[in-house]
């Protein structure tokens, strides 16, 4: 791979950097009294737990991704608008997601600001998917279609992390795995900015699990969820694009669409399975509840640890079925996808019955 040792000295760059400012902040946190209290019913933890662990990513993923960005692509393949369009838009979702993590954010405040940093990496970066790739037979979208779909999918990636913050060291795992998978994609496509971005997180996400896995010394809060969305969002708009001829020798028969939503698989069904629930509960989509997939194993009797293990499996699982999806029968693989989606779903109260 070109430029191996550039997306490893980021890679261990951000790891040490969240290794060994996660303690001090910890410290502090609880020294100002920054911390989750369980005093709601849909938390899972029982003891106050700093919730501001998203500092420590963000600075470990800023100082690593500007420290190692290779000068000789800096103006290849776009590369220097992704390099400012993911700092713009990291910094201005990393103060959007303090400040709830602090006092609080009403909704429709935070998703202004996502529709903010939408209109900045679609519209001004003009980072947007350009194909379907023959799903439902659609190619080449016009640059409407274009716009919509690509804010769409922002917003829904976005929020599915953030969504998913809700068990020790579920969000930061998924991220990792979403991480590793783009990273080494990219890699093999020769696209090294974008690698060292996927490496980057990922070193981060890594180090922050040491804390974070159950039982979990901090929580990363918005201002770390906000930010996974963010880069993965980021990711999964150029990885879509990625012309067939640069890929890997293993996936270039695969649909890049289906390739792409396997590895979000989890986020995703999550979110929908959420959001759903709630419209028919006539409630706001944004209300937070105990509906989550992960709160269903925990009610079957699964550990924190033995959870988010399994949901890691699971996602890993998917994946290696969008590895080798083909661009014959995409919307066949589309639905076959799905259908494998809702087996997270149904697993639990396969085994609730099954236990009765």
């Amino acid at each position: 791979m070109i430029g191996e040792h550039i997306l490893w000295l980021g890679f261990l760059t951000s790891f040490f950097v969240v290794l060994l400012a996660t303690p001090s902040l910890i410290k502090v946190a609880k020294l100002k009294h920054l911390v989750d209290e369980p005093s709601e019913d849909r938390k899972l933890h029982t003891r106050s737990i700093p919730t501001i662990g998203g500092i420590t990513i963000f600075g470990g993923i800023i100082f690593s991704y500007a420290l190692w960005f290779p000068n000789e692509f800096y103006y290849i393949d776009n590369t220097l608008v992704n390099f400012k369009t993911v700092i713009a838009t990291l910094i201005l979702l990393f103060f959007v997601g303090i400040k709830d993590d602090i006092i609080g954010t009403a909704p429709i405040k935070k998703l202004a600001a996502h529709f903010i940093v939408g209109f900045i990496i679609v519209i001004m970066a003009d980072i947007r998917i350009q194909s379907m790739h023959s799903i439902f037979g659609i190619e080449e979208l016009e640059l409407w279609q274009s716009y919509i779909i690509s804010i769409f999918t922002y917003i829904v990636i976005v929020n599915a992390y953030n969504l998913i913050d809700g068990l020790d060291g579920l969000a930061a795992g998924i991220g990792l795995i979403s991480s590793l998978s783009f990273g080494f994609l990219f890699a093999y496509s020769e696209n090294i900015p974008l690698a060292l971005l996927s490496f980057v997180l990922a070193g981060a996400l890594l180090a922050f699990l040491i804390f974070n896995f159950s039982p979990a010394r901090i929580f990363m809060g918005d201002s770390g969820s906000l930010i996974i969305g963010a880069i993965i969002s980021i990711l999964v708009i150029n990885a879509i694009n990625i012309p067939i001829t640069k890929l890997p020798e293993i996936i270039k028969n695969s649909n890049l669409p289906i390739l792409v939503i396997s590895v979000l698989v989890y986020p995703l069904t999550d979110t929908i399975r959420a959001f759903t629930i709630r419209a028919f509960r006539g409630v706001s989509p944004f209300t937070a509840d105990k509906n989550h997939i992960h709160h269903q194993f925990i009610k079957i009797g699964f550990s924190h640890r033995k959870t988010v293990i399994s949901l890691y499996l699971y996602n890993l699982l998917i994946i290696g079925f969008g590895v080798f999806s083909t661009i014959n029968n995409p919307t066949l693989n589309l639905f076959t996808l799905i259908l494998l989606a809702l087996s997270v779903i149904l697993f639990p109260m396969l085994l609730k019955r099954i236990n009765k």
